[in-house]
This record gives C-alpha cells, structure tokens and sequence, in this order.
C-alpha cells in the first residue's frame, strides 16, 4: 500500500468579489482532484488549535499528524532544522525574513511594502545575509541564510518571552510601529532590524536590485521564535516509511526532524513560478522506497498573502495538473495506494494572511469507494457533515489506524 499526500498550503479562501463571488477552488479547472472527490471521503478538519496561531508551522504538523500541542516549540527551530543547525538546548532561535520596507527616516514610520523582498533569490539573499553576519553577528547572535527570503537567527541563551514579534506577511502594506514588540527582552532585536537598514541600504546586492526595478532586501525582520523541539520519527510513529517533498524550510526541517527522506528539487521556489514538475518526479522517486509521500507546494499561500486571485487560481490549477497527475498515474503502478488531498489553513484573498476556519480535505481510495462529492470545493466539504475536531486524525484515517 502507497499513500500520498498532497499539501496545498493556504488553497482554502472565502468567497471573492474579485472572482465573481467565488473562492480559487470553486473556479480552478481541477479535474484531477474532482474525479478523486466524487468516490472519496470528503470534509472538514480543524487543523489549528484555538490555543494556537493558524500558521503553517502548526497546522502542517497537524496534517502530518503530529499534535502541536505536544511538539511545537516555534517555528524558527523546524526551519533551522532544515539548514542543518546544531541547536544547543539553551539556544533561541527566530526567521529572520529579508523584507522591503519605506523610506521614511525613523523605522516605526516605515510600511511593509513586501514581506519577501521582491521574491529575492536565495544566491542574492545569502551574500545579504552574509553581510548582516559580518556587521551584527557575534557571540550571542548568528545569522544563517535559507532559501529566498527566509533566513534564521540563533540566540545563545535566548529567551522565547518577546512579546508579540509579528509576522511580516500578517502586515503587508502597513506602517510597522504598532507591531514592534516593545517588551524589554525584544528590545536588543528590535534594534537589530533597526540597525540593519543602515548596513543594507547601500548593500552591491540592493543597488544592482533597484538598477533592475526590483525591489531591495533593506531591512532584516525578526519572529517566530522557538526552541529545540523533540519528534518521534514517523517511522516509530505509524509503522511507515515516509518522504518529504517542498520548496520551503519550514516543512523540510519538519520532515528532517521526523525521520523521513527530504528531497530536494531544483528550481523549487515556494512561489508560482516553483518547479512543478520536478516535485511530481521527486514524489515518484520517493515511492521506491518509501511508503508516504508528503508533496507540499506553497504556491496558493503566497498567492493569498499578495491579494493575487488569478494567480491563487492557476496554483490550484497547476497543482492538479503537473503534480497530482502525474503522480497518481505513477501510484497505479503499485496496486493499491490512498490519496489524502487538504491546505494546511485557508489563507483568504481578502485577508491576505492565515485563517483558522476547519479545511476541506479528500481521502480517497483506490480500491473502496465512497459517497463523494461533485467537485472539491469547501462549500462542498463542509456540506458532507464529516468532521475532525483533531487534525492529526487525518493522518491516522488515511492510514486506517482510526
């Protein structure tokens, strides 16, 4: 038996103005995932814990079925783990995001004008963070550079209690001052994204940038802060062998802490200019010798982070078409196999960030049908009645350990 599982972060949205009243998944051409749905288990599941924030640190733990509740130390930690770290038990780690900010002189009158500094490259970034190592970095601070605009910043002998750090994707267009931390232990970070301007703004990399009419990395901005988290593998946990496919840290380190096989794919960008293909042949590849595959495409979460509905539209698309189908053809060559199919958390066009609202998801089958639905949406989702008040439940279901 094969079980494959296709991460679609943020696809689920509320019905849009800009889209004729409809959500992405109602409007996408998804023929692979509708033709699933109609003999498959369709319904909601509630991935995010009230106690929690609904980002995809906790929610895609969730789906892989691990309860945050009793794992989750911070998102920074997965990601480092990721980057290959070696984190001390005492050390505080936070991503440090390559953002845009306005020019205004003083730092609290800035806005976000774009969280990923212009999807900047992870070559270009990585001589950034390079820089911000050399000027910031010292016995207590040290920076390390990821993919694109995702970064990590450890803190020996750290501290979690900051305050609220915001994500710089929860403040797309506005002016930051409100959402600076202003507890006394984030005071010192603080100042380092202040400090930060001053080394960037000049920086060869920024410059070429602007030259090119793209946007500069001119400022660091700190959150997400954790601690070395402890994971039973996956193996231990399900009895499976399992294989991570993504383009972005976060669900890599994930997987890296768990055990499973990570594989890395050029050109995956986390964006909707990502690789498609090459995920789809990574998954494939996988299944020779692994029992899960867990494909995670990040594509329609940037999407509705931008406020880009067409483009959330065509992710969708893409998806069914470049992954999902060629990977289902590829499981047909193993006999029986289980798709589950679900975003981690809605990620609203209108909003532009995170929501926690139950997601739709599909478990299907290829041996057993069931009283599916006619296309995969999460109007349609909700509507079946099923419901898991427990997001690691899915996992369990879709390995029929429940």
């Amino acid at each position: 038996m094969k079980y494959f599982v296709l991460l679609c972060d943020g696809m689920a949205d509320y019905k849009f103005d800009g889209l004729g009243g409809s959500t992405p998944m109602e409007l996408a051409k998804k023929p692979n995932m509708d033709r699933l749905a109609k003999t498959a288990i369709v319904g909601t599941a509630k991935t995010v814990a009230d106690s929690l924030k609904p980002g995809s640190d906790v929610a895609n733990l969730s789906v892989l079925g691990y309860d945050p509740l009793e794992c989750y130390t911070g998102r920074s930690p997965l990601e480092a783990a990721s980057i290959g770290i070696d984190l001390c038990d005492t050390d505080v780690t936070l991503r440090c995001n390559l953002v845009t900010l306005s020019d205004e002189e003083k730092y609290e009158d800035k806005t976000m004008v774009d969280y990923s500094a212009g999807d900047i490259s992870s070559a270009e970034a990585a001589e950034i963070i390079n820089t911000v190592e050399e000027r910031l970095g010292n016995d207590i601070y040290k920076f390390y550079s990821g993919v694109s605009y995702r970064h990590c910043l450890v803190v020996k002998n750290g501290t979690t209690d900051l305050g609220n750090m915001t994500p710089p994707h929860d403040i797309s267009g506005r002016v930051v001052g409100s959402y600076l931390s202003d507890h006394e232990n984030a005071k010192d970070l603080i100042g380092l994204m202040k400090k930060s301007v001053g080394i960037l703004k000049d920086h060869p990399i920024n410059l070429k940038r602007i030259a090119e009419g793209k946007r500069p990395a001119n400022s660091i901005w700190l959150w997400g802060e954790g601690t070395k988290p402890q994971m039973v593998s996956f193996c231990d946990k399900f009895g499976v062998k399992a294989g991570i496919v993504s383009a972005v840290d976060l669900i890599k380190g994930i997987g890296k802490l768990a055990k499973c096989n990570v594989a890395e794919v050029e050109g995956a960008t986390g964006y909707i200019d990502t690789n498609f293909k090459g995920k789809a042949d990574a998954a494939c590849k996988l299944f020779e010798t692994c029992d899960l595959v867990y494909v995670h495409v990040e594509a329609p979460d940037e999407c509705g982070h931008r406020g880009e509905a067409e483009n959330k539209v065509r992710a969708i698309e893409l998806i069914d078409e470049k992954v999902l189908g060629p990977v289902l053809e590829c499981l047909e060559n193993y006999g029986e196999y289980r798709v589950l199919i679900a975003p981690d958390h809605p990620t609203p066009l209108v909003t532009m960030t995170h929501a926690r609202d139950p997601v739709p998801f599909l478990i299907y089958d290829n041996k057993t049908e069931s009283d599916g639905v006619e296309k995969f949406t999460e109007g349609s989702a909700k509507a079946s009645g099923v419901y898991y008040d427990h997001g690691p439940d899915l996992m369990k279901v879709l390995l029929k350990k429940i």
